[in-house]
């Protein structure tokens, strides 16, 4: 399981954006920015993670052509729950907000799958990401 994004030239940079992740980054060179873009997701599980990561955490970027990559990591409850989360805060949305969507009335039940307590499925991931903000589509790919 992936999260898409994509890779383009800017003049003499590289940029890479994971809309899911609501993450960008850029490099002198692709290679620099597929390397950067995985730090700074490290880097934003770490913030939201610290407790609940393991040690051997990891996240990997792929490059797969015509200007697509993929993100991936050895733990995928955790890197949906960073999605699920960046992606509700980027709606403004509060968990209780998220929660309503879902028609459910347990703020904590959503809760438990922004921090990466609960396996997803990809289809309760689609349901999940719809809830967080209602104006994103599933940018996931299944390898």
């Amino acid at each position: 399981m992936e999260l898409e994004g994509t890779v383009f030239k800017d003049g003499r940079h590289w940029i890479i954006e994971v809309p899911s992740l609501n993450l960008m980054t850029q490099g002198r060179t692709k290679k620099e920015a597929l390397e950067m873009i995985a730090d700074a997701a490290v880097g934003l599980a770490e913030c939201y993670f610290e407790v609940e990561m393991e040690k051997d955490f990891a996240i990997t970027a792929t490059e797969f052509g015509k200007d697509v990559i993929g993100i991936s990591s050895n733990d995928s409850k955790i890197l949906l729950a960073l999605s699920l989360r960046r992606q509700r805060e980027k709606s403004g949305a509060t968990v209780r907000e998220a929660s309503a969507r879902l028609g459910s009335k347990s703020p904590n039940a959503y809760a438990q799958y922004e921090k990466g307590k609960t396996k997803i499925s990809l289809e309760k991931y689609d349901l999940l990401l719809k809830a967080a903000n209602p104006h994103i589509h599933s940018l996931l790919r299944v390898v």
